[in-house]
């Protein structure tokens, strides 16, 4: 809904309040958009906060400011609900109304200047280099793009960041079992890791190794640094196919060659807020709101995943940006708490402390794939799911994106193909559509601006319900896409 829908709508009820209560002041009157969508686009609490002042029943009051609402073109109906709200429902010409300006503005609508090229660093997919993307990773790609074109639009300087988690136990694994797979090919006995990876990918990788000109893959560390080198390129190809761009790339492994890892320990412990007990290094995070204190450094030596995380996010601040953001699945919930209380730990005693809730997360549920009526479970190449890939060959890039993005990201979504499919033709994004603007604007943007609430509030609304892609026109979808702006 337009801001001038909503400033029509307040004057209209300023009006009202100047008839029923001239005294008080039309500041009062304030406008917030209902939960349910039986109760209206707007809903106004006026008459209960003001009850108590003009000592009257809010019910009676609210029931007066309706019917002191002067006529308009733009509402539809007002009614009293409940104790003494006023519920506004307005008419789809006041919908509709700004799809005038768009056409006009084409894509300098909604542009602003509001961040004045402050920089921002917007970190996602970030995916371990141990397969092809998968769908999850979709949708993270296209929430990333979204936000991104979101901040560039309202003025930010906007750097988007792939960072690759290229060091660990998964990654000897995916090297393990590329090595299983070489030796295979040979005819020489090998025995697969327990937790290897058994897509086809791996056996294309082994292949592409004996390729190069590699007699053996006896060397761990050449078959391993190929794998991930192959990995890279497929992913970057997948989102290059998606539409999606990075600005720059960050590696895990330099963290540890530069000593950024060890520095950070350093840190913390100098800053007192790391203590030894059972041969381990504990981070005090409950002093940060962790409901315990957490194990930087186990007694083997190794150190935790969120330990290089802290670093890593110590170069984002070094780096001079103030605000970062995080794009990741729900299942790394936990790792909010424990990186945002690592930095606060280390910059304790800093003139300039990182602030507390650096960086900001936006949290997205997971995907499921439907063909057929049935779920996609399964991928051959993949091994055990439904690659990005296999989706974007199915339905197209731009298509996939605008379902991805036709639901807030904290829920669960069920991507049907079959209807994704059916409507992809009629959504007509992307390439030389001319469904929004006469020089082809493209309609995901549109998308980029419904997301801004993902941005101001990550986190919020309803959870655990799943949602099909929506069932609607292409009109109708940029219409709710519209809707969902203000």
């Amino acid at each position: 809904m337009s801001a001038e829908v909503k400033s029509h709508l307040t004057e209209l009820l300023t009006h009202a309040l100047a008839k029923v209560a001239p005294q008080q002041p039309g500041s009062l009157i304030s406008l917030e958009r209902p939960k349910q969508a039986q109760h209206g686009d707007f809903s106004c609490p006026a008459a209960m906060q003001l009850a108590r002042a003009l000592k009257r029943n809010p019910r009676e009051l609210a029931l007066e400011l309706v019917a002191a609402l002067p006529p308009s073109e733009w509402l539809e109906r007002a009614e009293v609900a409940g104790s003494g709200f006023i519920n506004l429902r307005v008419r789809p010409a006041a919908k509709q109304h700004i799809v005038k300006t768009i056409l006009a503005e084409c894509d300098r609508y909604g542009r602003a200047d509001r961040a004045g090229g402050r920089p921002v660093i917007v970190e996602f997919v970030s995916a371990n280099p141990t397969g092809p993307l998968h769908v999850g990773h979709g949708r993270q790609a296209a929430l990333g793009e979204a936000i991104g074109a979101l901040l560039e639009s309202q003025g930010w300087r906007v750097t988007r960041e792939f960072y690759y988690n290229d060091t660990g136990a998964q990654i000897r694994n995916l090297g393990l079992s590329v090595q299983a797979r070489i030796r295979e090919k040979l005819g020489v006995p090998a025995e697969f890791p327990a937790d290897g990876y058994h897509g086809d990918y791996v056996r294309e990788i082994a292949e592409k190794y004996l390729e190069a000109g590699n007699t053996d893959g006896e060397d761990f560390e050449a078959v391993t640094r190929f794998a991930v080198a192959e990995l890279r390129r497929e992913q970057d190809l997948d989102l290059q196919a998606f539409g999606v761009r990075f600005d720059s790339y960050y590696l895990e492994s330099s963290l540890y060659a530069d000593g950024r890892v060890e520095k950070t320990v350093r840190a913390l412990v100098e800053a007192g807020k790391a203590f030894e007990q059972d041969g381990a290094l504990w981070l005090k995070t409950t002093e940060y709101g962790d409901d315990k204190d957490r194990v930087m450094r186990k007694s083997d030596g190794a150190y935790t995943y969120f330990v290089p995380d802290v670093a890593y996010h110590l170069t984002k601040w070094e780096r001079g940006f103030t605000r970062a953001i995080n794009i990741q699945g729900s299942d790394h919930h936990s790792t909010v708490t424990r990186v945002r209380a690592g930095l606060q730990a280390v910059s304790a005693k800093w003139e300039r402390r990182v602030p507390q809730g650096y960086p900001d997360y936006v949290l997205h549920k997971m995907v499921m794939v439907m063909k057929g009526g049935e779920e996609m479970k399964i991928s051959k190449r993949a091994g055990s799911y439904v690659t990005l890939r296999e989706l974007i060959d199915e339905v197209g890039g731009d298509a996939v994106r605008f379902f991805l993005l036709s639901r807030k990201a904290d829920t669960e979504f069920v991507f049907d193909v079959d209807l994704a499919k059916s409507q992809s033709e009629e959504i007509a994004i992307g390439g030389e559509s001319r469904l929004l603007c006469p020089d082809g604007a493209r309609a995901h943007l549109l998308g980029a601006r419904a997301k801004e609430s993902a941005v101001r509030r990550p986190g919020s609304g309803s959870r655990g319900r799943r949602s099909r892609a929506p069932h609607r026109s292409s009109r109708a979808g940029v219409a709710a896409a519209i809707g969902r702006i203000s």
